[in-house]
């Protein structure tokens, strides 16, 4: 019998690792990224206190591109790092959610780098 490997706690057995080594802090929070078949989502979150400071995602009213490409995961990058550095956030640590940095996450990291955020 051949057995399928499940995607997706594979991918929650890495962001299970990758979050025992980093955390947010006040000084410097920590850009998350979930990423689902059609929509992207970013949240800059401050796991001391438990709050979240900005987020952004391509489900948003006016969002007027797709999330499930490369260029709408650009925007909401640069639309999460817009609202960082308004609320006073330059510094993150960036939590890739135990997806590979490539495709959608690289794009919206890149996006976010682009819009003032530094990790």
């Amino acid at each position: 019998m051949i057995k399928k490997t499940d995607i997706n706690k594979q991918r929650l057995k890495r962001h299970k690792r990758v979050r025992g080594k980093i955390s947010g802090t006040a000084e410097r929070p920590r850009l998350c990224v979930y990423r689902s078949t059609n929509n992207i989502y970013a949240q800059v979150i401050d796991d001391v206190a438990g709050t979240t400071l900005a987020s952004a995602s391509s489900v948003e009213k006016g969002f007027d591109t797709s999330g499930s490409n490369k260029d709408g995961a650009r925007k909401v990058g640069a639309l999460v790092a817009e609202r960082a550095v308004k609320a006073g956030i330059e510094d993150v640590v960036f939590d890739r959610g135990g997806y590979i940095y490539h495709g959608r996450v690289q794009e919206l990291a890149e996006g976010a780098r682009e819009g003032g955020l530094k990790f």
